[in-house]
């Protein structure tokens, strides 16, 4: 009888084994950097995924930012050689190419370093798991650049204490092997009116507002990105077209461009990205380099 009743409890544990096994799902796979050269995280698995085809241009492409262009670069190549480097918070008018710099000079650097550099994507609303990224990055034996497109802070988020922590380093220290780069419209990387707030309702309003407006204080480098004039509109333009050789005289090029970027009521990188896309596909080309 005894043993009969043993029988049904191990039973019973082995269903409440393979129950919670598939709540837990698979276990985490192993990170391997060799899969590729750009992952993103994935912190419910703690898991890094592989980009085996990352969506960025040549850094060739990326125009009218020149200055920033070169302090980014240089700032990279250091990191990337085992010198010391500063994160850098790239913010400024929309469209101006700040996430397509950032991947551009990355594969750069990456491919013509020999360095082994790769870049971790973090996605905004994971930004409170960067304590357990860094827990893995720490143990990689190559370069990384931790990257954060669109980072932005609203009222009630407190998440931007885990980036500040990491910033400064904390007691272990922000890992030598790892930069943060991020992009971000704000300067300040919060709302003004959330920043008003804080100071008329705190007891001492410079206290109050201090520690979220020090944020971006902790990045080293800050690359500002302006609303750029029509000629360097045009020299976009002109610079896709010509790299993707597309067969169109300058004058009508040019004409179209600006027509294109009236509808959109601007004038950025990403308009003439966009239009260059139409005008391919009007002239039923693919966006080849090398057709």
């Amino acid at each position: 009888m005894r043993e009969s009743k043993l029988e049904i409890l191990i039973n019973e544990m082995q269903k409440l084994s393979a129950a919670l096994d598939r709540i837990a799902g698979p276990a985490p796979a192993e990170n391997d950097w060799n899969k590729a050269e750009c992952f993103v995280w994935a912190p419910v698995t703690r898991h890094l995924q592989p980009v085996t085809k990352p969506n960025r241009i040549d850094l060739s492409l990326i125009t009218g930012v020149d200055h920033v262009r070169d302090i980014l670069f240089d700032n990279t190549l250091r990191f990337a050689e085992g010198f010391p480097a500063n994160n850098v918070l790239l913010w400024g008018a929309r469209g101006m190419g700040k996430s397509s710099l950032v991947k551009a000079v990355h594969a750069k650097v990456a491919r013509d370093g020999g360095s082994g550099l790769k870049l971790v994507e973090v996605h905004r609303e994971d930004i409170a798991s960067l304590p357990a990224l860094m827990d893995i990055l720490r143990q990689a034996d190559m370069p990384v650049i931790v990257f954060c497109d669109d980072l932005s802070f609203d009222h009630d988020d407190t998440s931007y204490k885990s980036l500040k922590a990491v910033l400064d380093g904390g007691v272990e220290g922000r890992p030598e092997n790892v930069v943060l780069y991020a992009t971000s419209n704000r300067r300040h990387l919060l709302p003004r009116d959330m920043m008003e707030n804080e100071q008329s309702t705190a007891i001492n309003p410079s206290e109050a507002v201090e520690e979220k407006v020090s944020l971006s204080d902790r990045f080293g480098l800050w690359l500002g990105f302006y609303k750029c004039s029509q000629d360097d509109y045009l020299a976009m333009v002109d610079g896709y077209a010509r790299y993707f050789r597309l067969p169109v005289e300058p004058a009508s090029l040019h004409a179209e461009a600006l027509e294109w970027a009236t509808t959109r009521g601007s004038r950025s990188g990403r308009v003439a990205w966009q239009f260059i896309q139409d005008l391919a596909g009007r002239l039923r080309r693919q966006l080849d380099a090398t057709a």
